[in-house]
């Protein structure tokens, strides 16, 4: 289930579905049905329950649960926010098999100790909440224990916006497949714990579909992720060269090294000003140094066509030789990954960087966070007023011609064709100095072993925070390079039993 969809794509599956005889009140039924089996799994027989439904699919969901729950031994409670009569279609057929009363929704019927299924709105909200859907909301957040169907209300299922307001949920039921909305912030942080439920739509009808946003997880790319090949050697595994900043700033590159030496760079060099040159040679023993002195040097560094990956910007500064660097990193057939200072430095002229990237056949990848994003393309709003993060993404690689992996709690990597990764597990400690510069070397350790970008650029992230876990609360930056290895332990091991099972 790693795939995503957007609120039409979810109500495409309906209508596919229903297309091919499975009647929508059916799925109604097995909609409220899970609902209502959340509840029984938290909460005992007996338990009041208080529905608070909307006038749409979303309530009459909520009305299927709260029939079933009654017929269960609970003592559901059924609050409508509009009258009964605003139902329509399947959401009519399930309040009239509701065989209990209505009462209308009041933000006083809602106590501190009231277990609330949240039936409002769901997925498809695309306005602000006000009046009182509003005040229903905030009374539903100060209940005992929630749980919201499809998801929270007052969250937009396709850009995860909190529309105004949103329920707090403790946990959420959803149907077939999550929505963006469960994965991007905020949305995500509303949600609790998140289940996904079969109602009877086709694993088939994706294929109709065709989602292009999905879980960052190895099912997305594990087919191409390199594993050592026992006639191998080290230049059969790329030579990773990452550029360092002077000498006060040296760390963010060597950071960078060693991940990409632990992601499996069969080479990594440092390519360091020559101030630098006796802290970085004397802090590094598998990685390389090379004296490396502006981008005539380095341009002349970079004709060994073996140095196949480059990573620039960590701790490299911001300004004029930067940039020079960058462009001499973009020229030739080599993947280059842009971060930190190598975007900041093109806050000024970001159509400067897009001209050189935009036509690459090789592999570029940026990777800012937040904060760079908003510097590199201030001035361009068809980027930066998109709907959600991943949209953002989206346009940033598409004017770019570059992956661009866009960082934080939700880290979006997406790419020029429109196909996008959301991570969904990457533990807050991971926001630690250092940590970015860690992100860069892993993603360029793998380019420089020939994955193809988009795929490397996920499997960097997801290692990134899977690293973070590992490593646990209380990490520093060095710690994620060295719980690779056991990560790759489980990885190649799955990859093992993933050929085998082929054979």
């Amino acid at each position: 289930m790693m795939e995503l969809l957007t609120n039409a794509e979810m109500n495409e599956a309906d209508r596919l579905t229903m297309g091919r005889g499975v009647a929508g009140i059916e799925l109604m039924e097995n909609a409220g049905r899970a609902v209502a089996d959340s509840v029984l799994r938290r909460h005992p027989a007996g338990t009041p329950i208080t529905i608070v439904a909307g006038p749409g699919n979303n309530g009459g969901d909520g009305l299927v649960a709260a029939r079933i729950l009654k017929e269960r031994g609970y003592r559901p409670r059924v609050l409508l926010l509009s009258d009964v009569q605003r139902f329509k279609g399947d959401a009519l057929i399930a309040a009239q098999r509701w065989n209990g009363p209505y009462e209308p929704a009041t933000p006083g019927a809602v106590g501190p100790q009231s277990v609330v299924v949240d039936a409002l709105f769901g997925a498809g909200l695309d306005r602000p909440v006000d009046g009182l859907a509003r005040n229903m909301i905030e009374a539903v957040n100060g209940a005992a224990y929630v749980h919201a169907v499809d998801l929270p209300s007052g969250i937009n299922g396709s850009s995860a916006a909190v529309m105004g307001l949103a329920v707090r949920a403790s946990e959420t039921v959803t149907f077939f497949r999550r929505k963006l909305g469960h994965v991007l912030l905020p949305g995500r942080i509303h949600c609790g714990t998140i289940a996904v439920s079969d109602i009877g739509i086709g694993s088939h009808t994706l294929a109709t579909i065709r989602p292009r946003v999905w879980i960052n997880s190895p099912e997305l790319w594990l087919e191409v992720f390199p594993v050592p090949a026992v006639a191998g050697h080290k230049y059969s595994r790329g030579h990773a060269v990452v550029v360092s900043g002077g000498l006060s700033t040296t760390g963010a590159a060597r950071l960078a090294a060693r991940a990409a030496l632990r992601a499996g760079a069969g080479l990594v060099t440092i390519a360091s000003p020559r101030d630098a040159l006796p802290v970085n040679a004397a802090a590094n023993l598998a990685v390389m140094v090379r004296p490396v002195e502006g981008e005539v040097e380095f341009a002349q560094f970079l004709q060994d066509v073996r140095r196949n990956a480059v990573v620039i910007g960590p701790g490299g500064g911001v300004g004029e030789e930067m940039r020079k660097m960058v462009f001499a990193a973009l020229v030739g057939e080599r993947a280059v990954v842009l971060d930190a200072d190598a975007l900041t430095s093109f806050a000024q002229d970001p159509q400067t960087l897009i001209g050189a990237t935009a036509g690459r056949k090789s592999a570029t990848l940026l990777t800012p966070h937040e904060g760079e994003f908003s510097r590199l393309f201030k001035a361009m709003d068809e980027i930066v007023d998109a709907p959600s993060k991943l949209e953002r993404a989206r346009r940033a690689a598409i004017h770019t011609g570059a992956i661009c992996l866009l960082k934080g709690a939700d880290t979006v990597v997406a790419a020029p064709d429109g196909r996008a990764s959301i991570v969904d597990e990457a533990p807050p400690w991971l926001a630690s100095a250092g940590a970015g510069d860690v992100l860069a070397g892993i993603a360029g350790g793998l380019l420089a072993q020939g994955m193809p970008a988009f795929e490397a650029a996920s499997a960097a992230v997801w290692l990134h925070a899977q690293a973070g876990m590992v490593a646990g609360p209380g990490l520093i930056a060095e710690d994620l390079s060295e719980a690779l290895p056991r990560i790759y332990a489980r990885l190649f091991e799955r990859i093992a039993v993933r050929r085998q099972n082929h054979q």
